[in-house]
């Protein structure tokens, strides 16, 4: 069994998997990762392996902590890769983006595949049918859009993120709603039908932690996986394991 830990910028996720079957995940914060995984420990006996990806700050004594109970493997950009990594500068790159591209080489093999991840940000990547990384692009998140209105303006209330029920915003909190949210989508249709013309074969894999608020309010097809990135850690850690 697989332990996976994906140190994000607002909580931890810990997910165990079972072969590629994903079997437990828990959402948690940074100062409770030590007391969870002895849980998981516990739970699941025969854990063996673990996969650190760590976007947000994880100390070494933690990681040295977690060392005592389960071999664990850090990501980097010196991990071995079942891709092609054409990124201008590859130390660079995100490892929640090398999880990502190497969810879609296992998933979706010999494609031209755009992965869409809305989180904190919304990271956009793309992997060619040769399994070469090309890159993508980074935006702010819907989240941090809110935040930024409220951040940078005298009087614009901070909002929870809403659906709008129409493009015409009637109130100042309406308006809101609908410059990030229609904003947002528009964004992402836009990139999209920017790749389709070159890739009209385009796959598009939808992830993150707004998958459930947006997919459903998005019209290109698309595939929507929240757990994309666990699954794309799980396939790095067993492809390292089988070196």
């Amino acid at each position: 069994m697989n332990l996976i830990i994906d140190v994000g910028n607002s909580f931890v996720k810990l997910a165990v998997f079972s072969g590629i079957e994903l079997i437990d995940k828990r959402v948690v914060l940074l100062k409770d990762i030590e007391k969870e995984i002895e849980v998981l420990k516990n739970v699941y006996v025969s854990l063996e392996n673990a996969i650190v990806s760590a976007v947000g700050k994880l100390e070494k004594k933690v990681i040295k902590a977690i060392s005592k109970s389960v071999k664990v493997f850090v990501l980097d950009s010196n991990t071995r890769m079942p891709f092609k990594n054409l990124y201008a500068t590859p130390k660079t790159l995100g490892v929640d983006r090398i999880a990502l591209v190497c969810a879609s080489i296992s998933h979706f093999p010999e494609k031209n595949v755009l992965i869409i991840d809305a989180g904190t940000c919304v990271t956009y990547d793309f992997v060619n049918r040769n399994n070469e990384y090309l890159g993508g692009a980074i935006s702010p998140g819907i989240n941090m859009r809110y935040k930024a209105l409220n951040s940078f303006t005298a009087k614009l209330p901070l909002l929870d993120k809403e659906m709008p029920g129409t493009i015409v915003g009637n109130s100042t909190e309406t308006s809101i709603h609908s410059g990030v949210v229609f904003g947002f989508l528009n964004e992402i249709e836009g990139v999209i039908e920017c790749y389709k013309e070159k890739y009209p074969d385009l796959t598009v894999i939808l992830t993150g932690g707004d998958t459930k608020f947006l997919s459903k309010q998005l019209k290109s097809s698309i595939f929507a996986n929240p757990n994309f990135l666990l699954e794309g850690l799980n396939y790095i850690l067993q492809f390292n394991s089988n070196e």
